[in-house]
């Protein structure tokens, strides 16, 4: 199994995500959206996978700033948003063997457990 997960590393939601992971000792590879954005093609398969809502970083100043066209728009739309602002996405993205599986941390426990496969 390979497990991706993409934040930011100032993020808290992303450092708990990653402190439980590294207490389960769940292999993963940290990639961080601000250095490496997701390409356009990505973020596609992740709004296919999960829905441009669950993908939605609504507590950011990035999603404040968009105005209220925002609540009129579709995939292409969100698609385009998202590959051009990363804080967007809400954190962490999960992607375990290429495919999104959850967006967010709750400490999720079983279910995270059983959704990667752990």
């Amino acid at each position: 199994m390979t497990l991706t997960i993409y934040g930011i590393p100032t993020c808290s939601t992303c450092k708990k995500a990653l402190q439980w992971l590294d207490s389960r000792a769940i292999a993963y590879e940290f990639v961080n959206t601000k250095q490496a954005p997701p390409t356009r093609t990505m973020v596609a398969a992740w709004v296919e996978t999960l829905g441009n809502k669950a993908l939605r970083n609504t507590s950011g100043q990035s999603y404040r700033a968009l105005g209220d066209q925002k609540q009129t728009w579709g995939d292409p739309e969100w698609i385009d948003a998202f590959s051009q602002d990363a804080m967007l996405i809400k954190r962490p993205l999960f992607v375990k063997d290429g495919s999104a599986v959850l967006a967010g941390f709750r400490a999720p426990e079983a279910w995270l457990q059983e959704t990667l496969g752990t």
